[in-house]
């Protein structure tokens, strides 16, 4: 029995696999023709090779005990035949969980060791650091051995208050929070940091990645979790419990970690199952089940219609046993509903716009180039026809003028060379802002402002000045860029209208969206900045881990931010390049026609028909990269849930139609 949501994803995925083959096509034809330049094919690579990796990252999150990872079995998970995460009563998911799937490797659990947060280093480092994560083999054909290797995540370890302290499990100043001591007062931590499992799901491999976290504790303990994994999530869906309703320590995490209007929850009452009573009617049950409801929203903030009562229990064993009245019992049904309704749309609005835009820029470029090519063209067939019926003096003299022209035209390469040094010497100082060395020095300026104050106590306000000045860079950078833009656009004027180039420039990338990282990131982490925080950023340990995370995040979004910019100025400069190569091309092709009509009396028909057909041809390409560019627009702008359940046929279907109509 199918998951709404999972129909949904999966025609998201369908779509998404025909969207990467409608670039497919249309690369190969620009490859095909030598059409696209390398800065633009390396553009179209980009974007293919992002569109088939995109994933869609839905994050669980509760308190202990409220049926988190039964709820993930009981949406993804079902077809198995049974609980593939741990879901016993108590503590489960002691340890963040990844689950998601990369075809270039064999299904396993990779395990961060506890330990590694003594290191100092970010989970984004340790990634790329396969020897510091334990690999244990899955064997997913057998479901119950997979749950059995599954259970490693529940494991824990005793360590001493201190060692719990420097791991960040126990805190002197905050101790409601602290984990429960043994009678040798020692204290139970997770065994691992981290944990991901590689799992060939069907849904996963379509670039869903669900995120399992662990209840508070483990969130306070894990700065990486609440800084970096839960704001890169698409979705986030917060369990509570329908017999407890809003707890304080579930209301510390909707406050600190998912109540931000900016953030898409859903809120679910779990276990409306306990509320059923046999000595009240199924209107009485209901009518509490609804008042809870509304005093979740009310306590939280949410309309009602974003509270999600069901059973996660009742879910995964209708779903097993194949029960669709008891399905419908659970309620499940109404969340993906929601999921699939709301969330995938986004993802798909974002995707068509960004491969729409892209393609429609590298049209303009190709359009330009065919363009060129048929002026050219054009003008060699009325010098070849005037050529008709006159002398081998003739001849001659048009040799020589195009040798003459080409003279003329090769005094460009001294305007292009100085074009070439003011642009380089603009995007030099455009990008220099964005490097890795200025982003250390500011960071290391805010980490010096932090330690001047009295116990760290002004850490906020030096953090808000760091992101002040990132903010700056970034709006520089762009003021930069708008600066090249002007100078390329008057240059390129210039050249095209004494030299006969065809030369455009896209529009400036807007760095605005790069700002809108940034401003995310300050408010994930300034809301960790308080007085507590303020206390454990006087420890040098501490300190220092927090330096490497806020530099691992913040170099992404400058990277970022310079690799658009550089792409936009490499694919302005590459296509001075090709049309250079272009005119150059042609007026050898002029020379070397001239000379073979001078040398032989019926070269001229012949080469009159050669390039009859050479335009025809680029008549035929033109039509063709029009075809291609609207059937891939068209796609684009159809709605996923055409595709249904019925999968690839109905999106060959689809394409079928979209070739009909074209």
């Amino acid at each position: 029995m199918a998951s709404s949501f999972a129909s949904s994803l999966d025609a998201l995925g369908l779509w998404r696999a025909g969207l990467g083959r409608r670039l497919d096509d249309f690369g190969h034809f620009l490859a095909e023709h030598d059409l696209a330049d390398p800065a633009a094919a390396e553009a179209l690579d980009t974007l293919r090779r992002g569109l088939v990796n995109e994933k869609l990252i839905v994050a669980f999150v509760a308190e202990f005990s409220r049926g988190k990872s039964e709820l993930i079995n009981a949406i993804f998970f079902a077809d198995t035949g049974r609980r593939v995460l741990p879901a016993t009563p108590g503590r489960t998911t002691m340890c963040p969980v990844e689950l998601g799937y990369d075809a270039e490797e064999e299904p396993a659990l990779a395990l961060l060791p506890i330990g590694t947060r003594l290191e100092g280093l970010p989970l984004s480092d340790l990634r790329q650091q396969p020897r510091a994560w334990t690999h244990l083999p899955l064997d997913v054909s057998q479901p119950e051995k997979l749950s059995e290797s599954l259970q490693e995540v529940m494991r824990t370890q005793w360590v001493t208050q201190d060692d719990a302290r420097a791991l960040g499990f126990w805190h002197d100043d905050n101790t409601e929070d602290n984990p429960p001591v043994d009678d040798q007062g020692r204290v139970e931590v997770p065994a691992w940091r981290h944990a991901m499992i590689n799992y060939p799901h069907a849904l996963l491999k379509r670039g869903l990645v669900v995120l399992d976290t662990p209840g508070l504790n483990a969130i306070g303990a894990e700065p990486e979790l609440t800084l970096s994994l839960l704001p890169s999530a698409h979705a986030m869906v917060f369990i509570l419990g329908a017999d407890t309703g809003v707890t304080k320590s579930d209301l510390t995490i909707w406050r600190d970690h998912l109540g931000s209007p900016t953030t898409t929850s859903f809120v679910v009452l779990n276990k409306i199952d306990a509320l059923r009573d046999p000595l009240a009617t199924p209107a009485q049950v209901h009518a509490q089940i609804e008042t809870q409801r509304n005093n979740t929203a009310r306590t939280l903030g949410v309309a009602p219609d974003r509270v999600f009562p069901l059973s996660a229990r009742q879910a995964l064993a209708a779903r097993v046993d194949g029960e669709a009245g008891a399905l419908a019992e659970s309620r499940v049904l109404d969340l993906e509903a929601a999921l699939g309704a709301q969330l995938l749309p986004q993802r798909r609005d974002v995707l068509q716009a960004t491969v729409v835009d892209a393609v429609m820029r590298t049209e303009s470029l190709v359009s330009r180039r065919l363009g060129d090519r048929r002026r050219q063209l054009a003008e060699q067939l009325l010098e070849l026809r005037g050529l008709r019926g006159k002398s081998g003096a003739k001849t001659r003299l048009m040799i020589e003028r195009v040798d003459a022209e080409t003279r003329e035209f090769e005094q460009c390469t001294a305007r292009l060379q100085a074009m070439r040094m003011v642009h380089s010497r603009m995007l030099k100082n455009a990008l220099v802002d964005l490097t890795s060395d200025r982003l250390r020095e500011e960071v290391t300026e805010m980490q010096t402002a932090m330690h001047a104050s009295l116990l760290n106590l002004g850490a906020k306000k030096a953090f808000m000045g760091l992101c002040s000045r990132l903010r700056e860079l970034l709006e520089a950078t762009q003021t930069r860029g708008v600066e090249i833009h002007a100078m390329l656009t008057a240059s390129f004027g210039k050249l095209n209208a004494e030299f006969g180039f065809s030369l455009s420039v896209n529009p400036m990338p807007d760095l605005g969206r790069f700002v809108q990282e940034l401003a995310l990131i300050q408010r994930n982490y300034v809301q960790y900045l308080g007085l507590t925080q303020a206390l454990r950023l006087s420890q040098t340990k501490f300190m220092e881990q927090f330096r490497r995370m806020l530099m691992s995040k913040l170099r992404v979004v400058f990277e970022n931010a310079s690799g658009e910019l550089e792409l936009w100025n490499k694919m302005a400069s590459s296509q001075v390049d090709s049309q250079l190569r272009e005119r150059r091309r042609g007026f050898r092709r002029r020379r070397e026609a001239l000379e073979r009509i001078q040398a032989a009396s019926g070269e001229l028909e012949h080469r009159l028909s050669e390039l009859e057909a050479q335009d025809a041809q680029l008549q035929l390409q033109v039509g063709r990269c029009a075809d291609l560019v609207t059937k891939l627009k068209q796609h684009a702008q159809l709605d996923p849930a055409t595709f249904g359940e019925s999968g690839h046929g109905q999106l060959q279907d689809t394409e079928t139609r979209i070739a009909i109509q074209a």
